[in-house]
């Protein structure tokens, strides 16, 4: 079953939740994703929506890798296994929660616009999410609920893996799901429409729940303005951004592609402007997909500068399920030089120079892949990546060069520098203030996308590759 967006789910979900019609319930979203799959429930039920904020908590120096999440109320769950093997200190997972719990207390203040959270003691709490994965978010928030005095804790979703429950054993009284298919790999696998929910619609949800049912937050002067249209270019993380301006005419629609990479098939959205410059491939760090929000808007800018991108999966479902394929930056490298041969073959893309975008370990496989002798790569542009991990290939790379980094980012702000000193091509190293490591802050999304749209405009610009 694939579900057409998170309304179709939260309304097929809600279904599987008429048992409680009768109970004292509030239906507690998870922003941004769970919150419009939980504003049907709240209106199949009759029930008040509230929100429930959580945060992950990143391993300094791979943000991605969860090693546990925190919530309101003081509530923190940690992975302890990721922590240990990681080797975060005891100060280092202290700094990474006191700078996500600054955030957690800033966006919950945002989504309810000064209204005060629904009580929960002695009341039902149903506790919803676009879908799970980990599950380690989902945790913290029922484990909120329940210090929050919720007589019972549900946790419900519209898609989980096989075994989901086991994860939550203690955590929630009952949980629900819609399906559980035994190809699960990421939640996003089944919608068909998986773009970015923004703050803007957070605030919308709560706002338009119903008042007879005690909906959470009334109307939050300054918080609202029209979300952005399904069919709009995809918004920064932090929703505050306004999308990409059109130039003269609409951006070109991207077309489904398959690259064939040994045995591998990866699946691929291939953008082609008219007159191309040149073409990008994005080659994404682990945790993320050819559906990253980030790339998707950073594609969106170098579309309207004349560039066409290619955003695609390094790995297959099946090779994303081990961990270690994630971090094996020669076999990433492999597969995005399998994706440049392809590019140099279709019609729509043969002849023009190639640039490569990486973010977090996909930074690495791109400047491995720009160090082989026949490359012929027009230049690099890594996006709060990890290029230390590239190693003694680093020394390899002719290609020009940018290095963008958040100005808070220290332990990745390090690295590039190290990085940088060991590259002998042209280079730089541009940092974006007041950006943490997902560039999730007002503004540092575009400008990031900036960056990387002038690097590549200057040069691939008539660049002639090797033939």
């Amino acid at each position: 079953m694939v579900f057409a967006d998170r309304a179709d789910a939260g309304r097929r979900l809600a279904a599987r939740l008429q048992y409680l019609q009768d109970e004292p319930v509030v239906v507690l979203g998870l922003p941004r994703g769970g919150v419009p799959v939980a504003a049907q429930v709240a209106r199949a039920l009759g029930a008040p929506l509230d929100v429930i904020v959580v945060r992950k908590l990143g391993v300094p120096f791979q943000p991605e890798l969860g090693m546990g999440a925190i919530g309101e109320g003081g509530t923190r769950v940690i992975n302890g296994d990721v922590v240990r093997v990681a080797g975060v200190s005891a100060d280092d997972l202290a700094a990474v929660e006191t700078q996500e719990r600054a955030e957690l207390e800033r966006r919950a203040a945002r989504y309810r616009g000064g209204q005060p959270r629904q009580p929960l003691t002695g009341r039902v709490a149903v506790v919803v999410d676009d879908g799970l994965a980990t599950g380690s978010t989902a945790r913290a928030a029922c484990q909120i609920a329940r210090a929050q005095g919720a007589a019972r804790v549900v946790l419900a979703v519209p898609v989980a893996p096989p075994g989901w429950e086991s994860r939550l054993a203690g955590d929630a009284d009952e949980l629900v799901c819609v399906q559980t298919p035994a190809d699960f790999f990421a939640i996003g696998q089944f919608y068909a429409d998986f773009s970015q929910t923004t703050d803007e619609e957070v605030v919308d949800c709560l706002q338009r729940a119903d008042p007879a049912a005690g909906g959470a937050a009334g109307p939050a002067a300054g918080n609202s303005r029209p979300a952005a249209a399904p069919d709009g270019p995809p918004l920064p993380l932090a929703g505050e951004d306004p999308p990409l301006p059109r130039a003269g005419e609409d951006p070109p629609l991207p077309l489904e592609a398959e690259v064939r990479a040994g045995a591998a098939r990866l699946p691929g959205h291939l953008t082609v402007p008219d007159r191309p410059l040149g073409i990008v491939a994005f080659a994404h760090g682990s945790g993320s997909s050819r559906r990253s929000p980030r790339n998707r808007y950073v594609a969106g800018a170098l579309n309207q500068a004349g560039l066409g991108t290619l955003l695609f999966d390094l790995l297959t479902p099946q090779e994303e399920l081990d961990r270690a394929n994630v971090f094996d930056i020669a076999l990433l490298a492999r597969r995005l030089a399998s994706v440049t041969s392809w590019l140099r073959t279709m019609p729509d893309t043969a002849g023009l120079p190639v640039g490569y975008f990486g973010a977090s370990t996909g930074a690495a496989a791109a400047l491995w892949a720009a160090a082989e002798p026949d490359a012929d790569i027009a230049a690099v542009v890594s996006r709060g990546g990890r290029p230390d991990l590239a190693g003694a290939r680093l020394a390899f790379v002719r290609a020009p060069t940018l290095l963008i980094v958040g100005g808070l980012d220290d332990v990745v702000l390090d690295l590039n520098r190290q990085a940088q000193a060991e590259l002998r091509c042209k280079n730089s190293l541009a940092v974006v203030p007041g950006a943490t490591h997902l560039f999730e802050e007002p503004g540092t999304l575009p400008a990031a996308a900036e960056l990387a749209r002038d690097w590549f405009a200057v040069h691939l610009r008539g660049r002639v590759p090797v033939t």
